[in-house]
């Protein structure tokens, strides 16, 4: 019961944002989640006996969505500097042992965790930014919804057992289809409101059906190893969940474990699309 309440306010919230919010909303909600992974990931190098400065952690966060906000075409230095800061800070306040480690893993962190949740409001400001959130989102969740009670009620053959043995394969191809039929689902719901001359927001566009089929699949098929990853990360930590923040659910980490994995794979296709000049989502 309590996954389920869980589940509920996290999808109110998230869609009244995406509905009714305003782009410095957006991004300082995903600024905001990507500091509580953050500091979650910081958890897992603790276990690993190369803790992340705390200041450095919720620091290099925020420098990141600064510059993605305000000045996107110097993001690159962003990274740059607070990672040779981290790298400075670690020479000499650490083992020599750890500085390498030390500084690996704030480079992960940055990597793994604030950038895919920088792209959040990236996506949001394309043309037809509302619909990709909606169809990213609901791709992820019920893939994800699907896996968990498909492969419990009939799963037998694990997936990456030595990952997470809880994984199965019939969980990962219910999860699969789960994302074709709801992504698909929010794709012609927006169609049928365009031919209704709605104002309401749709993914109507010109390329066909099979199309958003294929994006789903990948999306979903990003999703999945994107929860693998981060069951690498824990199990490799000796940590069953990255946190108790949310009831039924674990850790912010373990909930956007997917999306971390989905979201720059929903970009990139955003970005090969503009570059060869093949039109828009």
């Amino acid at each position: 019961m309590k996954r389920i309440l869980t589940a509920i306010v996290l999808i109110a919230l998230v869609g009244a944002l995406i509905f009714f919010g305003k782009p410095w909303m957006i991004t300082l909600l995903a600024a905001i989640v990507a500091g509580l992974a953050a500091w979650e990931f910081r958890g897992f190098t603790v276990a690993g006996g190369c803790p992340l400065p705390i200041w450095w952690t919720f620091g290099a966060i925020a420098a990141f969505f600064l510059a993605v906000f305000y000045q996107p075409d110097d993001t690159i230095t962003v990274v740059s500097t607070v990672t040779l800061i981290l790298f400075a800070v670690a020479a000499f306040r650490t083992s020599l042992e750890r500085v390498l480690w030390e500084t690996s893993a704030g480079v992960l962190m940055l990597i793994y965790v604030a950038y895919p949740l920088t792209l959040i409001p990236k996506i949001y400001n394309e043309e037809n930014g509302i619909a990709l959130l909606l169809f990213l989102f609901l791709c992820v969740w019920s893939g994800d919804i699907a896996a968990l009670y498909i492969g419990k009620r009939f799963g037998k053959s694990k997936l990456a057992p030595h990952l997470s043995p809880n994984k199965t394969w019939a969980g990962s191809i219910a999860s699969v289809v789960a994302s074709i039929v709801f992504g698909m689902a929010i794709v012609l719901l927006g169609d049928w409101f365009s031919q209704q001359g709605s104002s309401f927001t749709s993914l109507h566009t010109s390329d066909p059906w099979w199309v958003f089929v294929l994006l789903a699949l990948l999306l979903n098929v990003a999703a999945q190893f994107g929860d693998l990853l981060e069951s690498a990360l824990k199990r490799g930590a000796g940590i069953k969940d990255s946190g108790t923040l949310l009831p039924g659910h674990g850790g912010v980490l373990d909930r956007i474990d997917a999306l971390l994995m989905a979201a720059p794979v929903l970009w990139l296709v955003i970005a090969l699309l503009h570059t060869f000049s093949l039109g828009n989502l």
